[in-house]
């Protein structure tokens, strides 16, 4: 094969190689906002907690609301390990991850705030990727409820469950605060449907006086 005759096949691998790392860098880019948006969230919670819990405090009281800051601070380490720990196995036990992310959400984000959390997950085996994906997903949708969901907090209850019907998995977070008027507002919502689009999966969402109910509809992957 001459050089001439070489050169349009080049050009195609150097094309295809192009578009691949175009994708690789937008994904990683995806990652990366989400990551910076979830540390600001981070921040506004511990704020908020610290405001509440040292103007609260008298003077005799201040330790116990140091206790509860640094648990609250290591609740936040084990929540971001689980979401930064893709591991080495190809596919993940649904219910043995999201049990303990759910467990770790609501230690963080929950507990402290007086959100009560139900959680029902299927077993079953998801994709790492798809998993770490949907993880970051449901701990968006989770802490959005609990900043913006429950100006009153008596009551406030946050369930989420993951199951699988018809061929998906569905990954729902419900809320029984003052109805949205959709899933997510700003940032956090563009962050969300670009996961959505990386795994594609779609998300559902209502609202009404009973609160606001999102659902991640996952296709499953083919074996």
């Amino acid at each position: 094969m001459s050089i001439i005759d070489a050169r349009p096949n080049d050009h195609v691998v150097r094309s295809q190689l192009v578009a691949s790392l175009d994708e690789q860098s937008r994904d990683w880019e995806l990652v990366l906002r989400e990551s910076h948006h979830r540390m600001k969230n981070t921040l506004t919670l511990l704020g908020a907690s610290v405001r509440r819990d040292f103007t609260r405090a008298g003077r005799g009281d201040v330790s116990l609301a140091v206790d509860r800051l640094e648990r609250r601070i290591v609740a936040f380490g084990r929540l971001y390990q689980l979401l930064s720990d893709h591991g080495d196995l190809p596919v993940v036990s649904a219910a043995a991850f999201f049990e303990g992310l759910c467990k770790a959400i609501s230690e963080a984000v929950l507990e402290p705030a007086g959100i009560r959390c139900e959680v029902a997950i299927e077993s079953g085996l998801l994709p790492s990727a798809q998993c770490h994906r949907l993880a970051l997903m449901l701990t968006e949708l989770v802490t959005n409820a609990a900043k913006h969901a429950f100006p009153n907090k008596n009551g406030a209850l946050i369930r989420i469950g993951l199951a699988r019907r018809d061929g998906t998995w569905l990954c729902t977070v419900a809320d029984n605060g003052i109805g949205a008027t959709g899933p997510l507002q700003g940032t956090g919502s563009r962050i969300l449907e670009g996961l959505a689009r990386s795994i594609h999966a779609r998300l559902q969402g209502e609202a009404g006086e009973g609160g606001t109910r999102v659902t991640i509809v996952l296709p499953i992957a083919a074996a």
